[in-house]
């Protein structure tokens, strides 16, 4: 996946963390999390991490998400769908991880993000 750069403001990058909000929790993910990388990153704003049940709730979540944010003329690109037990979607201002539970727990992104910030 080629990584572009942060798109714009902070009124942007708001603006698409809501959409991802929504989107997710319609959807019915579990376990939302936000992880503000404002200061301690420059690939992105926020970090979204949520979990579908099977392999085929991460697809459906994903693939709803991202046709949201077209809709409201965001672009992403995203990978992971043809596994679908972690999709990775890029929306420049927000990234978002979309996991099944047991990859989630494997990877422990939270837990990373949480000790890079005592670190720093």
């Amino acid at each position: 996946m080629v990584r572009a750069k942060k798109q714009t403001s902070d009124e942007t990058a708001q603006k698409i963390l809501d959409i991802v909000k929504k989107s997710l929790d319609d959807g019915k993910a579990e376990d939302i999390s936000v992880i503000d990388l404002e200061g301690k990153s420059s690939i992105a704003n926020y970090m979204v991490v949520a979990s579908g049940t099977s392999n085929r709730h991460v697809a459906s979540l994903a693939e709803n998400l991202q046709l949201k944010l077209k809709e409201q003329g965001f672009k992403s690109i995203s990978e992971g769908e043809e596994k679908a037990d972690w999709i990775l979607i890029d929306a420049y201002d927000v990234i978002i991880h979309i996991f099944k539970p047991e990859v989630r727990s494997f990877y422990s992104l939270e837990k990373m993000w949480s000790i890079a910030r005592k670190d720093i």
